[in-house]
Formats: C-alpha cells, structure tokens, sequence
C-alpha cells in the first residue's frame, strides 16, 4: 500500500505540472535514457515484448566479432572466458531476483528451462503426479507442460481457471509440481509470491514461477520467498536482443537432490575429460545443456550490465506512476470510445504493463505504431503498452494517449492497411 500511495503522490505532482519535461528533467532514472538506441520519433511502449538496443551492444558485437572470434578464434574460450558467460550472467540476473549468484544460469531458452525444472521438481516429488497452472498463463508454458506429460504417461494436468477457480483449490497430498507466472502477460496482474509459495509448500509441492514479465520492472525476492525454481526470458525489460538466452533459478538446497533429463556435456563435472558417461557438474551448471550461443551471451550481457547501476525500488516507484498517468490520461481523454482497461486498477497489483481492450484493437494498435507509437496487440482484442521506467518518459505518455485520442476520433485505424493482419502481432 505505501508503494501505491507514493504512485498516487506522484501522479498528483504529475498532472499538476503543465511542462512533463520538467518532470523528467527531475527524474532520478532520467540518465538511463541515453544508454539505449531509441529510434528518433518513436515512442516505444513494447519493451515487454522486446527491448531496445543498448548502445553498448555495439561495441561489445564489435570486440565479440572482430577480436575474438575472427582473431583469437577458439582460444577465446579460454582468454575472454567464453565458458564462464553463463554463470557469470546468472550472477547479474541473480541480483535482479533476490538470488545468490551461484543459483542461477543464463542459458538455452524459457521453455528449454521450463522442461529442465519440471522435470526436476518432479524427481523431488516422486509418487506425486498432479502439475498444476493457469489456464490463462502463456501458452508455451501450457506447452511445456504437455511435453512433460507425453514422457510420463502419468501426469495429471489441473489448471486454474479451468478445473478450479484459484490454484490453493487445487492443492492437495499428490501435487508435485505447481508453476506460476508472477507477472500476467495479458493483463499485467502481480500472484502473490509470498503466500502461493508458502500454500504450495504446505501440502509439499514443489513451486516453479516465471518471471518473464518481471524480473528488471519488480523486486523479486527468490530466496526470501523460498522459491524452489524460476525461469524466465531476457528479451523483454533486460533487453537482452531478439531470442537472447533465457536463465533459470534453482534453490541451492535442491542441487545435489534432483534430476533433470536434458543433459550435455557443458553441464558434466569434468566437461574436458571427455568421459564417455555423464556425471553431473555440482551447483546451478548442472542444468546446462550442450554449447551456449556466444554471441547471443555477449549481446545479452550489454543489456543486463545497465542494471548494475540501478535501484529497483526506484524503477518499481517509476513503473507505478507511468502506467497510472496513463490510465488516468486514457480515462480522461478517451472516454468517448470503446476502450476498457484490462489491467488492476490498483498499482500495487499490476506489473509494468496497462493492458486495453478495443473491438478493433489490432486495426487501432497498427495505426498507432504508424504514427510511432510502438505497442502490440493479443488476440481477440487486447492492446498492450509496457512502460520501461529505464527509457520511458513521462511526456511520452501524454503523447502517446494523444495519438490514441485522435486515432479514435478521426477512425483512422479504419483502413485496410491496418486491418489486414500480420504474420506477427
């Protein structure tokens, strides 16, 4: 509630200043703008979705390209420590998620990580075979999910919103695994990590959370909540690059105990040994699979060396006001038009995304991004706009509800142009 209230305090202060570019000349995020590439005349209101460029990814690209790969070759593995990337990056992540840094690694992709931890949970949980979601969660993750169930025919899939209408419902003796996404990719609403642990645990399962939509946005206190595993993307607020590495949480107390199936041999105890059967490596290398994409690792390494500087109360306390001068601009200014706010109303509540809903949502979100205002749309009609406090200004906000304002009016979303839908929305 206190996060809530200064959100509130602020938004006052906000709406009362005639000249946002005052404001933002006083915000203490502001210098955090100039380390990104941010096209001239956008507004890019998609950084949960993809995040900008770091303009440091070109430089470290360049060293990656030029110097170690075209001149030391393959003795960068050894002299720019190649092989460390991925416990090195897991130890920038880890203090983004209130981990220690030997709980988490940077590698493979979410869902390849999703698969590892299941699997996981379940080898700590055997005789119990019930997994439980959200229906509602993103897809791949239900994906994964059926995956799991394909390699045992055993598994009993339950999901909230379907079979039950809160997960604590579904709780009981044979639950081995429960994952849950933190942050909602539809709506922007925050699951209470702290009390959907502590439920999960008292029936003795094993709690999985992903944190694709808000490790770099929220304070994330892993340990504190005694989380048992996570996953997550980098791409998004960590703008780590199209595709880039994913990483993945283990609890300490868990390494030596469970079992995951995708075994390579960067995750052998003696990689270099070239032993001709598997023995895992101790701590969090274990859950690496075969050889990690450098390249992607050095992009990505760019993006999350940004939040080295940075205070996440602050950017929590940004997050807050920017989507609540939004939501009160929108219900001001668009009142006259189709649009209902799909998001929590209460800051405390809602991560750093507002989503809206429009008969012709698509149509209207590919008018805006033609007038560079950069968001994206979900099926059947959400529009999504994600508010990075790192790059996102105040006074881009007021503009961005400006250029939804006179869209509506004038309909200009009403072309053929923009109701024709794209491979990628």
């Amino acid at each position: 509630m206190a996060q809530t209230t200064q959100a509130s305090d602020l938004l006052k202060t906000i709406m009362n200043v005639k000249d946002l570019m005052e404001h933002d000349q006083n915000d203490p995020l502001r210098s955090f703008r100039k380390l990104f590439h941010l096209p001239k005349g956008v507004i890019y209101l998609d950084g949960n979705s993809l995040g900008p460029a770091p303009l440091k990814v070109f430089q470290e690209m360049e060293t990656v390209l030029r110097q170690e790969w075209a001149e030391d070759l393959i003795r960068s593995w050894n002299s720019a420590n190649w092989w460390g990337l991925t416990d090195r990056l897991g130890g920038m992540v880890a203090q983004l998620i209130g981990a220690d840094a030997n709980e988490v690694v940077v590698c493979d992709t979410t869902s390849v990580n999703l698969h590892k931890v299941l699997h996981a949970a379940l080898s700590l949980n055997p005789g119990r075979n019930k997994v439980i979601a959200e229906a509602d969660c993103f897809p791949s993750d239900l994906y994964v999910i059926e995956g799991v169930k394909s390699l045992r025919q055993d598994i009993e899939i339950l999901l909230e919103g379907r079979d039950a209408d809160c997960i604590t419902d579904l709780l009981d003796n044979r639950v081995g695994a429960v994952l849950i996404n933190h942050v909602d990719y539809r709506n922007g609403h925050i699951r209470d990590m702290v009390s959907l642990t502590r439920a999960v645990h008292d029936v003795g399962g094993i709690v999985i959370w992903d944190l694709s939509h808000s490790a770099g946005v929220l304070p994330v206190q892993l340990k504190n909540c005694e989380v048992d595993f996570a996953v997550g993307c980098t791409y998004k607020y960590l703008n780590g690059g199209p595709g880039a590495p994913a990483y993945l949480y283990a609890a300490s107390k868990h390494h030596s105990e469970c079992n995951q199936p995708l075994i390579g041999w960067f995750g052998h105890v003696r990689p270099f040994n070239f032993e001709r059967s598997f023995e895992p490596a101790t701590g969090i290398r274990r859950f690496v699979c075969g050889t990690q994409p450098i390249l992607s690792l050095r992009a990505l390494q760019a993006g999350l060396e940004i939040y080295q500087d940075t205070n996440l109360n602050q950017i929590r306390k940004k997050s807050m006001a920017l989507t609540q001068l939004f939501i009160s601009l929108l219900e001001s200014e668009c009142a006259s038009w189709n649009l209902e706010i799909h998001s929590p109303l209460e800051a405390s509540q809602r991560g750093s995304q507002v989503s809206v809903r429009h008969p012709q949502a698509y149509a209207v979100m590919q008018a805006l991004i033609a007038r560079g205002v950069i968001g994206d749309f979900r099926a059947p009609d959400l529009m999504r706009f994600g508010f990075a406090p790192l790059y996102i200004r105040y006074q881009d906000v007021q503009e961005a509800v400006e250029h939804l304002k006179q869209i509506l009016e004038n309909e200009e979303w009403n072309q053929e142009t923009f109701l024709q839908k794209a491979t990628v929305t």
